[in-house]
C-alpha cells in the first residue's frame, strides 16, 4: 500500500545525516532534534503550541486528558473509522457517542452531531477521514453554540486545509480547541517507528500538557498532574524534521496520483471514485478509496491481491458494532450511511512513489474484474 523504501532512498543522505547527529550527541530523548521538529511544525501549522508524543492513540487520549473531560461526560465521533477515537474515549471512561458519516466525504455528518448532543455532551471529535478535511467552520459554529469542546483527529490528514466562507484556509489540526496526528511509517508525514503530537493555540492547554507526557513533571520530580509517559524519541524526530519540508510535494504527488486514479476508473458504472477538486487542497489522500456499487467488492479484492496488488478495506466492521463499543443505545438505523460504506468501500495503493505504470497496472486490472 505503500512504498516506503523508495521514498526513503530520494532522501536518504538527507535522514542519515539527521540521524547520525543524535547518534554523535548521545541526546535520545528530549533532545535538540525533538525541539527543532517542533518548532518547525509549528512554523508549517501556524499554530502556537506542538507537543510531540510517543504516537497517534497516546496523543488523542492527552488532548482529552488535557481538557480536564470527567467519567461519563459525553463525547461524540464518528462510527466509521479506526477503533483508536473510540478506544482512548473509552479508556477514560468517557461516554462514546458514535454517529453516522456523510456518504460523499465520509466525514462525521452534521447531522447527525446535532441530533446527538444533550446536556451530558462535553466534546466533538472529528476524523479527518483518509485525508479529507471535515466541515471544521460547521464544526466549529456547532460547538461554539452548545459550549463543546473540539479535538480534531488529524492522524490521516497532516498538511490538508480546510477552507472557511470568508476565503480563508487553515490547516487541518489547528481549529478545534485540541488536535492530535500519529506519525506512524506510512503516514503522509512518518517516522521510521511511533510518534504522534498534539496541537493547540491554547497557552494553558499547552502547559498542562506539556506535565501530562512527561509524567506530570514541569520540575524533575516534581509532578503536579496526573501525566503518562509519552514522548517522541529524537531518532525518529530527526526523521520527521528531515522529511517535513517535502511534505507539501509528497502531499501534490498523492493529489496526482488520485487524479489519475480517478481519470480511468470513473466512467464505470460499478465505482464510485473519491470527489475532490485537482487544483484544491483539501484532501491529501492518506488513503484512495473506491465505493463499489452493484458488483462484488470482496472478490474484487481477491482478484486484485492474486495479481500482486495490494489493496485493504478500510473499515470493515462499523465501531458501533466492535465487541469493545456494542452497547444498548446504538439502533442499527442511526447508522445508515456507515452501514452501507462497510460493505463498499475498498482502498488501492496510495503513495508518494506512485508511477504511471504502476497506476496504469492497477486500474487495468480493477477494470478487468468490473466489466
Amino acid at each position: 500500500m505503500v512504498d516506503l523504501k523508495s521514498q526513503y532512498e530520494k532522501i536518504k543522505s538527507t535522514v542519515d545525516a539527521s540521524i547520525q547527529e543524535v547518534l554523535d550527541t548521545t541526546t535520545y530523548i528530549n533532545g535538540p532534534k525533538v525541539h527543532e521538529f517542533q518548532k518547525n511544525l509549528e512554523a508549517y501549522l501556524d499554530v502556537k503550541h506542538v507537543i510531540p508524543c510517543a504516537n497517534g492513540t497516546d496523543a488523542l487520549q492527552i488532548a482529552m486528558m488535557g481538557l480536564g473531560l470527567k467519567p461519563g461526560d459525553e463525547v461524540i465521533t464518528a462510527d466509521f473509522t479506526f477503533a483508536a477515537t473510540v478506544e482512548v474515549i473509552a479508556l477514560l471512561q468517557l461516554t462514546p457517542v458514535l454517529v453516522d458519516v456523510d456518504l460523499d466525504t465520509m466525514n462525521i455528518s452534521l447531522d447527525a452531531i446535532k441530533k446527538a448532543i444533550t446536556p451530558k455532551t462535553k466534546a466533538i471529535v472529528p476524523v479527518h477521514l483518509f485525508g479529507r478535511a471535515a466541515n471544521m467552520e460547521a464544526i466549529m459554529e456547532i460547538a461554539n453554540q452548545h459550549n463543546l469542546f473540539v479535538i480534531e483527529d488529524n492522524a490521516q490528514a497532516i498538511g490538508a486545509n480546510c477552507k472557511f466562507s470568508d476565503g480563508t484556509k487553515k490547516k487541518a489540526g489547528t481549529i478545534g480547541h485540541v488536535s492530535s496526528t500519529s506519525f506512524f511509517p506510512s503516514k503522509n508525514l512518518g517516522c521510521y517507528g511511533d510518534g504522534g503530537a498534539i496541537f493547540t493555540n491554547d497557552d494553558n492547554l499547552a502547559h498542562i500538557i506539556r506535565g501530562i507526557v512527561n509524567h506530570g513533571m514541569y520540575v524533575r520530580y516534581h509532578h503536579d498532574v496526573v501525566g503518562v509517559n509519552s514522548r517522541l524519541d529524537s531518532v525518529q524526530a530527526a526523521v520527521l524534521d528531515a522529511k517535513l519540508p517535502l511534505l507539501n510535494d509528497y502531499n501534490s504527488a498523492r493529489r496526482n496520483a488520485a487524479a489519475k486514479y480517478n481519470a480511468a476508473l470513473s466512467g464505470n458504472k460499478h465505482i464510485i471514485t473519491p470527489s475532490f477538486d485537482i487544483n484544491g487542497d483539501d484532501h491529501v489522500f492518506h488513503q484512495y478509496t473506491l465505493r463499489i456499487i452493484d458488483a462484488n467488492r470482496d472478490a474484487l479484492m481477491e482478484h486484485l491481491l492474486a495479481k500482486g496488488i495490494p489493496c485493504a478495506i478500510y473499515y470493515p466492521i462499523p465501531l458501533h458494532s466492535q465487541k469493545a463499543y456494542v452497547d444498548s443505545r446504538y439502533k442499527e438505523e442511526d447508522f445508515p450511511v456507515t452501514n452501507q460504506l462497510v460493505k463498499e468501500v475498498i482502498s488501492l495503493p496510495m503513495h508518494t512513489e506512485l508511477e504511471d505504470e504502476q497506476i496504469k497496472f492497477i486500474t487495468d486490472s480493477v477494470l478487468e474484474f468490473l466489466k
